[in-house]
């Protein structure tokens, strides 16, 4: 009971949340409410659920004498001794396996992207992750897989604005990852070498880039002639407060509160960040669906 404990740790399923981003193309593209649309992306969430731990046990086999130096890092399954190597390569093995074999079931162009996550998961694992500025394009990039697995696994195009709107808020969320680690760890560099490249100010500048970056690629997506005629509506512009609020609130977290290590455990714990992240999500479904004519099922 104890070693499946570990194990369950160790799989990280607090940071399945950071797959959600598979569902995007199913609303954008006024397929929410398609049963099996929304059944093959409920399956396409599953399966990056499994890759995404699979890479996380594999990285904590790869990390795990670096782990023991780091404060909270320490506590790991794998790094503490709770969880064995043998069983955690053996899981991750069964993880892989299962995710590509239900990845293959899904479709060609699905399988290519879940090879293409795994294979740069693990490249960070093993490499990318101590290349400066490498680090966090990589794991942005892997936001941008999932939301494109998630579009060909429906079948549907997923539009150049969500992929650069993904990319620079998964670099905002990774930026302030580093920030955080940078300040919050007494030897950063001991625990990994790229971090001493790193320096608040560094950090600071390129996160002030990569904020109104995305706020003007969201506002210029919102108002773009291609939106406005595909979704028959110039209301998207009103849920551009949203996404100011919460990128503000967001970095209102890292600086005055010392926060952002874990974007997942932000988002799930600060109660005005996740009614912003709903709000807006309520609003979309509400503009799109409503503009487009397609009728949202009402709760009784």
């Amino acid at each position: 009971m104890i070693l499946v404990r570990a194990l369950a740790v160790s799989l990280r399923p607090h940071q399945w949340i950071k797959n959600l981003v598979v569902f995007a193309a199913l609303g954008f593209s006024k397929h929410l409410f398609d049963r099996d649309a929304a059944a093959r992306a409920a399956l396409a969430f599953l399966v990056f659920c499994g890759l995404a731990s699979a890479v996380y046990l594999v990285n904590d086999l790869i990390d795990a004498e670096r782990d023991r130096l780091h404060p909270v890092k320490r506590l790991r399954p794998i790094a503490s001794g709770a969880l064995p190597a043998g069983a955690a390569r053996t899981a991750a093995l069964v993880l892989f396996a299962g995710a590509l074999a239900g990845s293959l079931a899904l479709g060609t162009p699905f399988l290519v992207c879940a090879v293409a996550y795994s294979a740069l998961g693990l490249a960070y694992s093993l490499l990318l992750k101590h290349v400066v500025i490498l680090d966090v394009l990589t794991i942005a990039i892997g936001f941008v897989l999932r939301g494109v697995a998630g579009a060909v696994v429906i079948g549907v195009h997923f539009s150049p604005w969500l992929v650069v709107c993904t990319l620079l808020l998964a670099l905002f969320l990774a930026l302030a990852k580093r920030r955080h680690e940078i300040v919050s760890l007494e030897d950063a560099a001991g625990h990994r070498a790229s971090l001493a490249e790193y320096s608040p100010y560094l950090l600071d500048q390129m996160i002030a880039v990569v904020t109104a970056s995305c706020l003007t690629a969201y506002s210029f997506y919102t108002l773009a002639p291609e939106t406005v005629e595909k979704y028959r509506t110039e209301r998207l512009a009103l849920t551009i407060p949203f996404v100011i609020y919460g990128l503000f609130r967001y970095l209102y977290l890292v600086h005055r509160h010392d926060q952002g290590g874990s974007p997942g455990d932000v988002l799930l714990t600060d109660r005005p960040l996740l009614a912003t992240v709903t709000l807006w999500a309520l609003a979309m479904v509400l503009i799109v669906y409503t503009a487009a004519g397609v009728p949202v099922p009402r709760v009784n």
